[in-house]
């Protein structure tokens, strides 16, 4: 479950960060018109869903990287909150009120993946 998860989670941050530069998906800096974009948070999207695909190849670096994922998003958000709306997270890129509560949601569930969710799958016997 834990590979699935960090493929999935992959999956989606690859099309996220690709779909950060179509026109169309993005007007005014606005990915769907609800999330700031802009090229490097997209650039920052693609190589996380590049990490979590390599990652999923084994479940020790699928938990690895949700632990190292759970503490990055988790100072983005709180950097995030800090510099308000449309604020600069690090003079990196932009971030507001959505990101920022879409950076909490990604925190949690990196957490849960990467220090609450069993490493080891559990395997009930077969009744005969």
């Amino acid at each position: 479950m834990l590979k699935k998860a960090a493929l999935a989670t992959g999956i989606v941050f690859l099309i996220i960060g690709i779909a950060g530069f179509i026109p169309g998906l993005t007007n005014e800096s606005q990915l769907l018109g609800i999330f700031r974009v802009d090229g490097v948070h997209n650039l920052v999207h693609i190589v996380s869903g590049l990490a979590f695909l390599a990652a999923s190849q084994t479940v020790r670096y699928s938990k690895l990287a949700f632990q190292i994922m759970a503490v990055v998003y988790a100072l983005v958000t709180v950097i995030g909150f800090i510099v308000g709306t449309d604020g600069s997270v690090l003079g990196l890129f932009h971030v507001d009120l959505a990101d920022n509560i879409l950076h909490v949601a990604l925190t949690l569930a990196f957490l849960y993946f990467g220090f609450i969710f069993p490493a080891e799958e559990r395997h009930t016997p077969v009744a005969a």
